[in-house]
């Protein structure tokens, strides 16, 4: 199957020429079609003399103000070709850190001059992608030796790694594959694509190859491809690892290099090779001349080429695949395919013929497919390094390609003129609404309606005072006269002619001089006490007044009037365009857009993800290499539209929404119900999944029996303890009170509960004289219940919290079981700490005797072991977050952010069973936040300084602290501070891929910014939680108290 490159008819040496010309402008950036040509004469058709000529000439000169764009790639092969002027330029490896930017260009443009296989069957193209996948193979190999602080690895525990139900299934990304994931689940999802791959079976002559080395590459290829497809389909796992099938495509080629090429490399090349495999199936099972070939029929179709040449007219029928867009200056996809369709004048290579030039595309066949790539990088000639095009650029849910069909070519030249007609009036409707709302003649410009509402305003303005300086007499005069007190300013003086100056008495005169000499400095100038609030006419008439408020008036209402019919007629105007192709003719050609392939970054770094639509539950899914996400359409337009953010989308793919085949689901021909999961899988595959699966769930098993044993052995080793408290000298010691009540030492509790005990003991003694030690402690235990209800009920500020001061207070706000609260108060009011103090022995007695009748059922040990757990964990996060808190207002930030990440986890665990189980979230997520993005500021200033021993600390302050705390922040996609917390984060290292710097630090900015801009949302162990000091309760109190009121007198900085 062979496809011209070109779609003008000329000469095979003409052709020639013009590839040669249009590659020389792709490098250079020149576009004058008299100095390309020039340049191959001089160079005698020697396109790298010319290139050298053209360059060494521009280096003398000033740089060009256009810019060559940095645009994505057309394989070389007999399958693509070019689409109109925006698919001349090709990508180009801009990444490298070892060579001149410029050069490297060239290099790869004149490389790809010749497209044809060489003997071994590997073009350059193959090679410029295997580097990319070199780079990723070892990178998943550099996985291997990672610290067990990074957050990429898998997680021990099976069950964070589980499906759950029928989710659908992430990708690994093995090292820099992000690409990957995100071309291979937008194809995984087109349901015949699927089926296609699922169901391919190599060639019965399989045994006989490597025919070639291109056959010697695909077929296994196929084969990895076809088991990546069936875990994504039956795995249990909740992510699966491509690397086999990337490490296939890294064999394939060999190349010493390690620069990342474009992801729409890797997308063409794809597609060529499932192409080859497919044709050579296909040429197995048919005799005909030109067998047929799935991949062909999804992904390609064909368009009419018709046009002028030099006075001449032609017709080129031709094939396309991707079709490459332009985005810099379009504002959404029907302008960028306009000006893809519609070419101006063709360059002639004879320049002394003025023969008028032009074509035109028409599509004459759409694949079932139609994937657009585009084009958001462009060479900056002037910086010699490639740019990202952030522009906005819009794109409907459902495209309509009527107008771009051969069959309606006729009626959609008469709609582009009438477009064109109507354009041209909108821009002369907007010049003259323009000149309304910016008017004036200075570089100062208002709308003119409140131009004449300030003139309206300050004529009716009334003066507070006659005067507005104390020495200057300014009383209007009569009149007709001129005040003989009143000098004009110098600038009046010196614009007005002599013969207008008033004339003025020597007397006066020699008063004015005398005062003009006086310069006061103006803190020694008085300010008069009746100095106007406001500006206001001098003297002004009530008819005055009246006249001009009729004209201001008059004026303003008939301005207001033009500027809204001029608002109208442009809002009509708009409406008609949009409008124009809505005619029932021109929407019979839909289109549903299938995926969106986003880039987050610059031109030089950045990470890719997809938003698939899932046509069966009629939503929109993100697949972010192992994180699979619901999604909608707002979150895809903010990521995807571009415009304000680092994130666009570079690839877009629409199927025909008539073409059911394409994602429909195949039935069970017996029962007519859907096949789901793994029965969709061919016997071979089925086989495969199925074993993959058992070894998933014996790794399950085996863990499941891990934590058996561990949960057995803990069991033991509390029956050992209970065992050996039973048989103490003292049931006291049984009976006392759990650890978390008090530290450092248990005498300490005396000190701070066994006062208040005693004095509640006391009391109840008083109200039952002459009562037993039982009634005694009945009352004593309601007294102190009460004292507790009262403190829990309790309206306090932040800094006072009372759960902190007894563990009843915690109960009672949580909710606790009736029975565990009064267990609890029997063992307070049995302390052994009481049996000191002769009031409160006899108590104590009777407490401890209570406690040993409790029945195992009246009380259920672990839930009330339960409780207790969480009040020692409530506790504990407190200290984390005091810590954490006097840490983050020392500036010591690392230290501060470890335990406020401990103290979040442990929040968050406590507030997921209760309200009242934690403290506030917000304020922990607050500082949690500004510590990290503090440690961000901290570590880019390191860099900033460009001194390799502060550039490596910052670089270990992002890696060892803000890239594995990320995920935190990203985990929770409500938390919208957090999300814009860490855009700034990335955004703030981003920029500096659009600076100046030394080689090295480049190298090291291009080597770490992977890692921040792709970490992965699954949270995965960290540091060691830090080890917490002893605090008594007085203490915890005192230091929480003290922290939480110093936060009071601060700013929260919009917490």
């Amino acid at each position: 199957m062979t496809v011209e490159q070109n779609v003008l008819q000329q000469s095979a040496a003409q052709k020639h020429q013009q590839t040669f010309l249009n590659q020389l402008r792709e490098i250079t950036g020149i576009n004058d079609t008299q100095i390309l040509q020039q340049a191959l004469k001089d160079s005698n058709g020697n396109l790298e003399l010319a290139v050298a000529f053209l360059t060494a000439k521009n280096a003398k000169t000033p740089q060009q103000e256009e810019a060559t764009y940095y645009q994505t790639a057309l394989p070389g092969n007999d399958r693509y070709i070019s689409v109109g002027s925006q698919a001349d330029t090709n990508v180009i490896d801009l990444t490298g850190d070892d060579k001149d930017d410029l050069q490297r260009a060239i290099a790869l443009s004149l490389a790809e001059s010749n497209r044809a296989f060489r003997e071994t069957g590997i073009t350059d193209e193959e090679q410029a992608i295997s580097r990319v996948l070199e780079a990723s193979i070892a990178e998943n190999k550099a996985c291997l030796k990672r610290t067990p602080t990074e957050v990429w690895r898998d997680s021990r525990n099976p069950y964070d790694r589980k499906r759950q139900d029928k989710a659908p299934v992430g990708l690994k990304n093995v090292g820099n594959t992000c690409w990957f994931s995100a071309v291979i689940q937008s194809l995984f999802n087109l349901l015949e694509f699927r089926r296609l791959v699922l169901n391919y079976k190599p060639p019965s002559n399989a045994q006989d190859l490597p025919r070639n080395q291109k056959e010697h590459r695909n077929l296994p290829f196929m084969r990895e491809l076809r088991y990546l497809f069936a875990l994504l389909v039956g795995t249990k796992r909740k992510y699966v690892d491509p690397s086999r099938a990337v490490e296939i495509l890294k064999d394939a080629f060999k190349s010493n290099d390690s620069q990342q090429q474009d992801v729409s490399e890797f997308t063409h090349k794809l597609l060529d090779w499932l192409e080859d495999a497919f044709q050579m199936k296909a040429e197995e099972e048919t005799d005909e001349e030109k067998p047929k070939n799935p991949m062909v029929e999804l992904f390609y179709g064909r368009f009419l080429a018709v046009g002028v040449l030099e006075g001449k007219k032609f017709e080129n029928t031709e094939m396309f695949g991707q079709y490459p867009l332009q985005v810099n200056g379009f504002k959404d996809l029907h302008e960028c395919l306009e000006a893809a369709m519609i070419e101006g004048e063709i360059e002639s290579l004879h320049s002394e013929n003025s023969g008028k030039s032009g074509q035109e595309h028409w599509f004459t066949e759409l694949p079932p497919v139609l994937t657009f790539e585009l084009s958001r990088f462009e060479f900056n000639q002037a910086l010699g390094r490639p740019e990202k095009i952030h522009n906005k650029l819009e794109f409907p849910q459902v495209l309509y390609l009527d107008r771009y069909m051969h069959r309606n070519r006729e009626i959609t030249r008469i709609k582009r003129e009438e477009i064109k007609r109507l354009k041209d009036y909108l821009t002369v409707l907007q010049q003259r609404l323009e000149r309304y709302l910016s008017y004036g003649s200075g570089p100062k410009r208002f709308p003119l309606v409140d131009v004449l509402q300030y003139a309206l305003e300050f004529a009716s303005s009334k003066p507070v005072c006659t005067s507005p300086v104390d020495d200057i007499d300014a009383s209007s005069p009569p009149s007709g006269s001129i005040p003989s007190q009143t000098l004009p300013s110098t600038t009046e003086q010196q614009g007005a002619p002599s013969s207008e100056l008033p004339s003025t008495s020597p007397s006066s005169v020699a008063a004015v001089s005398s005062r003009s000499v006086i310069h006061k400095p103006f803190t020694q100038s008085r300010i008069p006490p009746d100095l106007p609030m406001h500006p206001a006419p001098r003297h002004i008439t009530e008819e005055e007044l009246s006249v001009l408020e009729s004209c201001l008036h008059r004026w303003r209402t008939e301005i207001e009037n033009d500027t809204r019919d001029l608002q109208e007629s442009i809002s009509r105007i708009h409406r008609t365009i949009e409008l124009m192709y809505s005619d029932k003719s021109m929407i019979q050609v839909p289109y549903r857009l299938h995926a969106v392939l986003v880039h987050e970054g610059q031109a030089n770094a950045g990470h890719y993800w997809a938003y698939i639509f899932d046509h069966r539950e009629s939503r929109w899914m993100k697949y972010n290499d192992i994180a699979v996400t619901k999604s909608s359409w707002e979150e895809l337009v903010r990521d995807s539209f571009g415009g304000y953010r680092n994130a666009s989308a570079y690839c877009l793919m629409y199927i025909n929404d008539k073409a059911q085949f394409l994602i429909q689901e195949e039935f069970n021909k017996e029962t007519g119900q859907p096949l789901v999961g793994i029965e969709t899988l061919p016997p071979d595959l089925r086989d495969f999944v199925e074993e993959d699966n058992q070894r998933f769930e014996k790794e399950l098993e085996e863990w499941d029996a891990q934590l058996a044993q561990k949960a057995l052995q803990e069991k033991l080793l509390a029956s050992q303890k209970l065992r050996e408290s039973e048989t103490s000298l003292t049931t006291a010691q049984a009976a006392g009170d759990p650890e978390y009540l008090e530290q450092p030492s248990r005498s300490d509790f005396s000190k701070h509960l066994k006062e208040e005990t005693i004095r509640i003991i006391t009391k109840a003694s008083h109200e039952h004289e002459d009562k037993s030690p039982e009634t005694v402690l009945q009352s004593a235990i309601k007294l102190e219940y009460a004292r507790l209800v009262k403190l829990a009920q309790e309206d306090t500020p932040p800094e006072t919290d009372y759960r902190l001061h007894h563990v009843v207070v915690y109960f009672i706000q949580n909710q606790t079981p009736k029975k565990i609260i009064e267990k609890t108060l029997l063992e307070q009011f049995g302390d052994r700490n009481l049996s000191f103090d002769e009031r409160c022995h006899n108590i104590m007695k009777v407490a401890q005797a209570k406690l040993e009748m409790i029945k195992p059922e009246e009380v259920n040990l672990e839930e009330y072991e339960e409780w207790h757990q969480d009040y020692r964990k409530f506790r504990e996060t407190t200290m984390y977050l005091i810590i954490g808190l006097e840490n983050f207002q020392r500036e010591s930030y690392i230290d501060s952010l470890l335990f406020l990440i401990c103290a979040y986890q442990n929040n968050k665990e406590l507030l997921s069973k209760g309200l009242y189980r934690g403290h506030d979230e917000e304020l922990i997520s607050h500082y949690r936040r500004e510590c990290l993005l503090k440690l961000n500021e901290q570590a880019a200033e390191l860099f900033e300084s460009g001194e390799d021993r502060e550039v490596n600390n910052g670089l270990i302050i992002m890696n060892e602290f803000i890239v594995p705390f990320l995920p935190l922040l990203l985990v929770d996609e409500m938390e919208e501070k957090d999300i814009l917390a860490v855009e700034d984060m990335r955004n703030r290292w981003c920029s500096y891929l659009g600076q100046e710097m030394e080689p090295h630090l480049q190298e090291k900015l291009t080597d770490f910014l992977p890692k921040l801009l792709d970490c992965s949302m699954e949270i995965k162990s960290f540091h060691e939680p830090p080890k917490l000091p002893s605090y008594s309760t007085h203490e915890l109190c005192e230091r929480f108290a003290r922290i939480m009121l110093s936060l009071s007198r601060t700013p929260a900085d919009g917490r």
